[in-house]
């Protein structure tokens, strides 16, 4: 999640959330530690902090679970089969379509990266990665996983019942390349530098001004480098004013007004289109309850 109360301000976006923790000897006491930190920091100090539903203990726990899960923790029937590990297949993504070329720099920015599993797959690929998340909670936690290589959560079962699981970030990753910060996707550091891999996934359905957050990857991705945004196009007036949405509406000739023609025009001076994917994730809301869903993938290429 990446937000502020900036003109661009995403603090409602799809990457979000927060957990509190430091990290002690072993993932156990990594969980203890951090969960009890995590409800005191978790406590609303000032009226921004309230109104901001992302800033919880359980949505923390979904997030890890979505991230680090697979199937035997986010589908205990007979479900889907293909919307698991939905932010490494979106890693795996930007490896793909990512040219291994000497004037690219092997370095990739996740904007919104939550809890930390698409920078860490991206690692396996790039020599730096740079996570940014708006919320503290969630760059913590990713600093521990960081440095413990796991960290446990609990997934809601069924009411108040939850049963306990361990996030672990693959043993053949070299978490060493990930730094995370704490950053808002419309106002980013000017010092980041250039990129060869923009990864932006389900954000930019949840910025109140998209277009202006399209118009800052020219800055960031270097020349022959690739951005992958991915979004299920959910515009909402209640994140998005409805004159900002990039598609979902009839216009003033009457014509239908899709997301993505909007991204090839506000994009292509700088980019182009070259592929697009569907790919379906899906989110464990209890053991019986899920939430099911296609993100499309657009792939873009700088100029």
């Amino acid at each position: 999640m990446l937000s502020s109360n900036s003109n661009c301000d995403s603090s409602f976006s799809w990457k979000h959330a927060v957990c509190a923790a430091a990290f002690a000897g072993g993932a156990v006491a990594v969980y203890k530690f951090s969960k009890d930190r995590l409800k005191n920091r978790l406590q609303p100090k000032t009226k921004g902090e309230t109104d901001n539903p992302y800033e919880s203990v359980a949505l923390l726990n979904q997030y890890l679970a979505f991230n680090y899960g697979g199937p035997s923790v986010n589908c205990l029937f007979d479900g889907p089969k293909d919307g698991f590990d939905f932010p490494k297949a979106t890693a795996d993504i930007c490896v793909k379509y990512f040219n291994r070329d000497a004037s690219i720099p092997s370095r990739a920015l996740d904007i919104g990266c939550a809890v930390g599993r698409a920078s860490f797959e991206l690692a396996r690929e790039f020599q730096e990665v740079i996570g940014i998340d708006y919320s503290h909670g969630f760059v913590k936690t990713c600093d521990v996983l960081k440095q413990a290589g796991s960290m446990e959560y609990e997934a809601p079962v069924e009411g108040d019942l939850t049963e306990k699981h361990t996030a672990v970030v693959p043993s053949d990753i070299d978490r060493t390349r990930c730094h995370f910060q704490t950053g808002d996707a419309c106002n980013l550091p000017l010092n980041l530098g250039k990129f060869g891999c923009v990864l932006a996934a389900n954000l930019i359905c949840r910025l109140p001004s998209p277009t202006d957050f399209l118009l800052r990857l020219g800055n960031l991705v270097e020349t022959g480098g690739i951005c992958v945004i991915t979004s299920p196009y959910t515009f909402m007036d209640t994140f998005t004013p409805k004159n900002k949405w990039l598609g979902g509406y009839v216009d003033k000739n009457g014509q239908e007004v899709r997301a993505i023609d909007t991204m090839k025009r506000v994009l292509s001076p700088q980019f182009d289109l070259v592929d697009c994917i569907d790919l379906p994730f899906l989110i464990r809301e209890t053991a019986r309850k899920h939430q099911w869903t296609v993100a499309h993938v657009s792939i873009w290429k700088r100029k």
